[in-house]
This record gives C-alpha cells, structure tokens and sequence, in this order.
C-alpha cells in the first residue's frame, strides 16, 4: 500500500520523469529535422508543458502511466521510419538513464546526510524515483497504440503489415484500458521492469 509520505515523494518524482520522457521525444525530433515540437512549446523541462493529469495519477498510484504526447510530422525526417522508430524510443531512454542516475545517487548520497531519518528520507524519494521512471519505461514500451512501443514496432514492419497495424491503431485506446483493468498489461510491464532494472545495475558504478 502507498504511504502518504510515499505520495508526497512521488510527486515531484512524476513531475520529473514525465519532462524528460517527453523532452526526450521533443528533442530528438527537433534535431531530425522537425519543427513541430519547438512550436508547441515542448522543448522544455517545464512538466506543466508536458502533463496529462490522469497519466500522472496513474503514475503515482500504479507505477505506470503517462504524458501528454509530443505531435511530430513525420514528412520533416529524412528516413521516416528510421527517425520515426528514433523519436519513439528517446523518450523510454531519458527514463532509463534517469533511473540509472538516481540508482547510483542513492548508492552513495543518503550515507552523507546528517541525520538518520533525513538519510531515510533521502533514500526513499531516490527510490520512488528509480521505480517511477523505469515504471514509466517499460509502460510505454508495451507494443500498443498509442503508446511508443506501437511506433517502434511499426517502424520495423514492412509496407503490408504498417499499413494493417495502422488499420486497427484506433482500437489501441480501448485495448490498452482493457489489459490495465484486467491486470494483462502488468504481466507483460513486470517482465520489461525486471529486465530494465537489471540492465541499470548492470552499467551501475
């Protein structure tokens, strides 16, 4: 069960994570040639610039969730697939490496503080951290519109079969409430979760 002081943490913990994942996106766009982001105002930390209200709910809640997405154009890229199948994975990157920062902060930092409940205190909002962000990863890898891991996926697929996975894109939605409120999305996020939380301590210092 979540504590309030857990709740607390956590908030500035989703507050963060939510900008750099979708920074990630809006940054590397931009760097591929699309404008789109910039205009919109997403080339930014700024979670206000970022936030969808029930994502970051779900976050705080159920580890998983999500942000307001960043629009691309696609037309801007010079191998749309290629760049397509790049701006969809940046954002899951920021928050694995963010993940892995506040992995090896918390290694170290809390053992500084000078008190032991301020180091307690220290470690758990590290924590929250560590879990939100890798949470927030592996959520939107799953393979499912509108989430980035339908954008990787069909980055990879040949003409026929994007064109066929494009068709059914707008039952994604709908699929995706179904798999949380039965619990299927978590038996699919809980095996990318342990595999990204190995990957983090295995680069760890």
């Amino acid at each position: 069960m979540t504590s309030l002081e857990q709740m607390i943490l956590g908030v500035p913990a989703i507050l963060l994570a939510i900008a750099f994942h979708e920074l990630g996106h809006a940054y590397t766009a931009y760097k591929l040639g699309d404008p789109t982001p910039k205009y919109q105002g997403r080339l930014t930390l700024n979670p206000l610039a970022h936030l969808d209200p029930l994502g970051a709910i779900m976050l705080l809640v159920f580890k998983v969730g999500w942000a307001r997405p960043v629009m691309i154009n696609p037309q801007y890229f010079k191998k749309r697939k290629r760049d397509t199948a790049l701006v969809s994975i940046a954002g899951p990157l920021a928050n694995i490496l963010l993940a892995w920062v506040f992995f090896n902060t918390l290694r170290f930092l809390p053992g500084l503080m000078p008190s032991p409940s301020v180091a307690r205190t220290l470690y758990l909002f590290l924590i929250i951290n560590v879990q939100i962000n890798l949470g927030l990863a592996a959520f939107n890898l799953l393979p499912v519109p509108p989430l980035d891991g339908s954008k990787i996926l069909a980055s990879f697929l040949p003409p026929h079969l994007e064109y066929k996975f494009a068709q059914v894109a707008h039952y994604g939605p709908f699929l995706l409430i179904v798999l949380l409120i039965s619990g299927g999305a978590q038996i699919i996020i809980n095996p990318l979760y342990n595999v990204l939380s190995r990957l983090i301590i295995s680069l760890s210092f």
